[in-house]
């Protein structure tokens, strides 16, 4: 029995105290009306209305049962309603990854975006890599995240994927310093700073075999993902990093004592896009999804990744030969 349509029902007849009434109200017709009521008596086991040819009033039973009636379709219509909010992407939980090296301002304005347009969404945000933002998806413990290509996205739908060109940031006594651009193949001496293969490791191969084509094969990779971290591995052991341009000084400084450079021919990029497990797209995921992508537009050097750049992951180990 829909209990909650049967009550509805009941209250119904029970404030319009007329049957006809009652089934105009409820926007139906009058027989399927008393057939519900009917029914309501006999699954309660209590009588609720007495009926003549005149007159329909309620009996003691059903006098005491109307207030709780009317509670239960309050908490129904509540009930209801939140449920809308949460489809329509107004409310609940959304669980959300960004990259490590996501800027401050581009994680903030995304953050603001998404109170602005869906002001009842709860956002939980983290900072995760691709490869762990790829196993949170397939385990149902991410909604939707911000990942680098290429890698393995089977199961997944995605936004448009966009391209930010790398440049490389050198060591202040490097003689690279003095070129306004610097070709890949003259960074050889140098060794590299990478983030660590885990974190993505379709891309760390991709990275180094695109190096290895122009001509630049490092000696040695060395690993770190903070900023000064990074900073501290160029001052001491004479190796560059790959990274876009800063949002207010492009072709600047990287920092104190460290100099950044575009590459000659632009060969590297960071391509990413949102992502969502397919068929998942919720109005809350399609949310994020717009937010992430107006605001990265905005970001410097930031541009559509356009074909015929392909997705598909390269040979681990072609950066070597």
């Amino acid at each position: 029995m829909d209990i909650v349509g049967h009550v509805r029902c009941f209250v119904a007849v029970a404030e319009e105290r007329h049957f006809g009434r009652a089934a105009l109200r409820l926007g139906m017709a009058q027989p399927p009306l008393s057939q519900r009521i009917q029914r309501l008596e006999k699954e309660l086991g209590i009588r609720l209305f007495e009926r003549t040819s005149r007159t329909v009033t309620l009996t003691q039973g059903g006098a005491l049962l109307l207030d709780e009636a009317r509670a239960l379709l309050a908490c129904t219509d509540t009930f209801l309603a939140g449920a809308a909010r949460i489809r329509e992407g107004r409310s609940g939980l959304l669980r959300t990854a960004l990259p490590y090296g996501i800027a401050g301002e581009p994680v903030a304005a995304i953050l603001a975006d998404l109170r602005r347009h869906q002001p009842g969404l709860e956002v939980e945000l983290h900072e995760l890599s691709t490869a762990e933002q790829l196993a949170r998806m397939a385990a149902h413990e991410l909604d939707a995240g911000l990942i680098h290509h290429p890698c393995d996205t089977t199961g997944l739908d995605l936004g448009p994927v966009l391209r930010r060109e790398l440049g490389v940031l050198l060591p202040p006594a490097s003689p690279l310093v003095a070129r306004d651009e610097v070709p890949l193949s003259a960074l050889t001496g140098h060794d590299l700073v990478l983030f660590p293969r885990t974190d993505a490791p379709a891309l760390y191969d991709d990275l180094l075999t695109t190096c290895a084509r122009g001509g630049y094969t490092p000696d040695t990779v060395r690993h770190g993902q903070g900023d000064s971290f990074i900073r501290g591995l160029i001052h001491s052991v004479n190796a560059v990093a790959l990274t876009p341009p800063g949002p207010d000084h492009p072709a600047e400084d990287g920092g104190p004592g460290i100099v950044w450079r575009p590459l000659a021919g632009a060969p590297l990029a960071w391509r990413f896009s949102t992502a969502w497990p397919k068929g998942r797209n919720s109005a809350a995921v399609t949310a994020f999804a717009e937010a992430a992508l107006n605001v990265l537009r905005n970001t410097t050097g930031v541009s559509s990744d356009l074909p015929p750049h392909p997705l598909h992951l390269r040979p681990a180990s072609e950066y070597w030969l």
